[in-house]
């Protein structure tokens, strides 16, 4: 069975840096010290969610206030197995929905390029004039409506 939960224990917030950590750390190569900050500390540190595929922690990302009316979407991984299953886009729209509950009116994120096509289909827009470095990888700024 496969479900999206709000990290709400110290574990589920593990599970979700330990993803993180395949993704970025291990397999692009980001330094550790730029990938895990003080928003990763505790589960109420910020939004956190995981999403489990067969009871196996396999996608997360977390958001936190950008602007009143803006959420921002950081730090969406899935892991190299589960991509192409759904994970991905269970990830973002869990935190869309949160987003939206709280009232937020737009989301934003910061999307390697590589994955920009993916949020393209989800119904971001791309609203960065040029690409930029963050953790040495090329990224664009896009947001959403919800």
């Amino acid at each position: 069975m496969n479900q999206t939960s709000h990290v709400t224990t110290q574990q589920q917030l593990h599970q979700c840096l330990d993803i993180r950590k395949k993704v970025f750390v291990i397999e692009q190569q980001v330094d550790e010290s730029l990938e895990i900050d003080e928003f990763d500390e505790t589960p109420q540190s910020c939004c956190h969610v995981l999403y489990e595929m067969d009871g196996q922690p396999a996608a997360t990302g977390r958001m936190r206030p950008y602007k009143s009316d803006t959420m921002k979407l950081q730090r969406i991984a899935v892991l190299k197995e589960a991509r192409g299953t759904g994970a991905g886009r269970a990830i973002v729209t869990a935190l869309e929905e949160e987003a939206r509950r709280l009232g937020y009116a737009y989301t934003l994120l910061d999307a390697q390029c590589q994955a920009e096509p993916f949020y393209l289909k989800l119904g971001y827009v791309t609203v960065s004039p040029e690409t930029f470095l963050d953790a040495g990888i090329p990224h664009v700024r896009m947001t959403k409506k919800l």
